[in-house]
């Protein structure tokens, strides 16, 4: 899966992986991270999730990574807000108030560029990616934030009746992908994805997975 794949998605509106709403998950599950005002989140693979927004209003810091330029125009203009912009190296960074935007390639992002890493969001992510791309993908997220601490949102259904992206990726290869990542909770979301009904499925679970 090129880069051009989810370019061209963001050019043509084909964008059925953004969720017009925080994810539902997070205002359960993100307090168990225990973090403390100030921290600095990651939310890799970022579009142009609201869930960044409700992520800063909890008093952290947060960082998002996201190929498209359009994704990351789109995140500020619907949202009304005023940003700045500079530019580091291989990335094109938009700021506001305590948020970054980091527009470039997640896999050509050192630690150096990601700073302090203290937590992980991810939930559009690592299902975005088909198999064979996973593994690389994990471990240069563990390159960047070996220690932090981390929430995770993935799906699990019936891929005889739909193919990714997202993709289904079961807990086995969460435990192999993220050793330290335990289950804290399944929730049965099919209703909410009226698109992936259309596409065959007639079941869904989203597993949230957490190092706390």
């Amino acid at each position: 899966m090129e880069p051009n794949f989810w370019l061209e998605r963001w050019q043509e509106n084909q964008i059925g992986f953004h969720q017009n709403q925080v994810t539902a998950h997070l205002s359960e599950y993100w307090p168990r991270l225990g973090l403390k005002a100030g921290a600095r989140v990651l939310v890799p693979l970022c579009g142009k999730s609201l869930d960044m927004l409700w992520l800063l209003s909890q008093g952290l810091e947060v960082i998002g990574v996201e190929l498209s330029p359009l994704a990351a125009s789109q995140f500020f203009a619907e949202n009304r807000l005023v940003f700045t912009t500079s530019n580091q190296e291989n990335f094109t960074q938009y700021h506001f108030d305590q948020l970054t935007l980091m527009v470039g390639d997640f896999f050509a992002l050192t630690k150096a560029q990601a700073g302090r890493i203290d937590a992980v969001f991810e939930r559009a992510s690592l299902i975005a990616l088909p198999p064979t791309m996973r593994p690389a993908y994990a471990k240069h997220m563990e390159t960047l934030c070996p220690q932090a601490k981390h929430l995770l949102v993935t799906m699990e259904y019936d891929t005889t009746q739909m193919s990714g992206p997202p993709f289904s990726v079961g807990q086995k290869e969460v435990e192999a992908l993220y050793p330290g990542l335990i289950p804290l909770g399944r929730v049965d979301t099919l209703d909410s994805y009226s698109q992936f009904k259309a596409r065959g499925l007639t079941h869904l679970a989203e597993r949230i997975y957490g190092r706390l």
